[in-house]
């Protein structure tokens, strides 16, 4: 056995939904993983193969831990990814969006609130996200004019409390929303989860690496 087989492989994975849904993916490469990080104060979990463990990660965190090397590879969702590659452009291998974790970008304003009709004014909308590129991307491309206002949680709040006039926010089932008086008005774009792997061990560490890709691959399809 070489080297490179008995090396250990770390993966980066954020809690919730996109570490549920990549359970089945591990499965299907004959991994398994005992312990949940919902329940598990651990940051590092071990797994059935004892040469692949996974750390748990911000979300946001997952691109900087693969492209820096502290992790071979990660699942990320294109809305972390978007912003992460406007500041780090190149950085990261996207082999494959893996079809799990799946919801939206959306404009999202409080009740009442015509939306519509700001825009055909030409009014100088407040937009609070914490996707600050994709959200100046979507309404220059729009010609609407926006001061974008950086918030890192608690979205629905700016527009209740008169920060923002509108939020720019990830919305899968739109219940966080209805709870808070506010109602979806556009999206933005859709979102996915996508494997991105670390280049340098993409060549070093191939014979260990490929086949658990390849089986993600496969199980996405």
């Amino acid at each position: 056995m070489s080297n490179e087989d008995n090396e250990m492989l770390t993966m980066a994975l954020s809690k919730g939904r996109i570490f549920e849904e990549t359970m089945p993916l591990l499965e299907a490469a004959g991994i398994s993983v005992n312990e949940s990080p919902e329940s598990s104060r651990k940051l590092i979990l071990p797994t059935s193969d004892p040469r692949l463990r996974l750390l748990i990660v911000r979300a946001s965190d997952v691109p900087t831990y693969v492209q820096y090397g502290a992790a071979d590879f990660g699942i990320a969702g294109r809305d972390v990814l978007y912003e992460y590659m406007q500041e780090q452009p190149g950085g990261l291998y996207q082999p494959t969006d893996l079809n799990i974790a799946k919801c939206r970008l959306a404009v999202a304003v409080r009740e009442g609130f015509d939306y519509e009709e700001a825009v055909k004014k030409g009014a100088r909308l407040r937009v609070a996200t914490k996707y600050v590129n994709v959200a100046r991307e979507h309404f220059a491309k729009k010609g609407v004019y926006v001061d974008i206002i950086k918030l890192y949680g608690s979205m629905e709040l700016a527009p209740l409390v008169g920060l923002a006039d509108a939020i720019v926010d990830v919305v899968s089932t739109g219940g966080t929303l209805r709870a808070n008086n506010l109602v979806p008005v556009e999206d933005v774009m859709p979102v996915s989860s996508r494997l991105i792997v670390n280049q340098a061990a993409l060549k070093t560490r191939a014979t260990r690496l490929m086949p658990i890709l390849e089986a993600f691959e496969k199980a996405a399809i």
